[in-house]
């Protein structure tokens, strides 16, 4: 079943996150190799990035109780030798190693880098994750690559500039190395279909395009989200209310909603 929304699908912001993630990553480098034979190569790029997350989102996400009761020994049963049993036992926040996917377009002759991809995920926007996509981030725009950048989550904080940006939940940010520190921006409505981009290469080549509406529903209708999904409830990551009436309503006249 197709996607009920025009553009990026709220409900699958959350758990479903990296499956998208690794798979429309693999659809954007699947669009554009064939644009930039031979001369360029497009290669995924997978790091590990440590991350901590807050006690809110740690007790949502974890598969074992916070908190588990343990019976203490009687007085018959201990001994002044004895050592004293805990009462309870807790799950402490614990660093994870969280995979994350980029891609880079590098020229096949000598291998630089001409333009790095980022899809960002939840990582890249929140903690210890955020600092590191940040510091990264910086070492490439101090070189002579392009960047670009595809935010398709409402959590989290936003690359930083210079000044607020609009109140548009999905952006894409593309920094032409040329143009340094001016940054092309995309704000992209709950309402409307993700825009195609231009992908900068070297001075004297054209930019190709990279359709994201495409990537987006050509993984959706491969992989079956709708199945997944259940539209009778509201997203995971809640909607400011005039989003969240339109969404209703979009979803009643597809006839996912009663």
């Amino acid at each position: 079943m197709p996607s009920p929304f025009p553009g990026m699908n709220p409900y699958l912001e959350s758990r479903h996150w990296s499956s998208l993630h690794s798979q429309l990553i693999a659809e954007i480098a699947r669009q554009l190799a064939p644009k930039l034979r031979p001369k360029y190569l497009v290669f995924s790029e997978e790091r590990l990035v440590v991350e901590t997350l807050d006690a809110e989102e740690f007790s949502r996400m974890a598969t074992i109780p916070d908190v588990s009761i343990v019976s203490q020994s009687s007085s018959e049963d201990a001994t002044s030798a004895s050592v004293s049993v805990p009462p309870l036992r807790m799950s402490t926040i614990m660093p994870e190693r969280v995979p994350h996917v980029s891609i880079e377009i590098r020229d096949r002759e000598h291998r630089e880098l001409v333009t790095a991809i980022e899809v960002l995920s939840p990582t890249n926007k929140r903690g210890e994750g955020r600092k590191e996509y940040l510091a990264r981030r910086d070492r490439i725009l101090m070189t002579t690559a392009h960047l670009v950048e595809i935010d398709l989550l409402r959590a989290g904080q936003r690359v930083p500039m210079d000044r607020p940006l609009p109140s548009t939940p999905y952006f894409v940010f593309l920094g032409r190395a040329e143009l340094r520190p001016l940054c092309e921006v995309w704000p992209i409505a709950l309402d409307s279909p993700l825009p195609p981009i231009p992908i900068p290469l070297l001075p004297g080549d054209a930019d190709v395009a990279l359709d994201l509406q495409l990537a987006l529903t050509t993984i959706n209708d491969l992989l079956g989200y709708d199945l997944a999904v259940d539209y009778t409830r509201p997203p995971e990551i809640p909607l400011d209310a005039e989003q969240e009436a339109w969404a209703n309503e979009r979803l009643r006249l597809v006839g996912l909603r009663k």
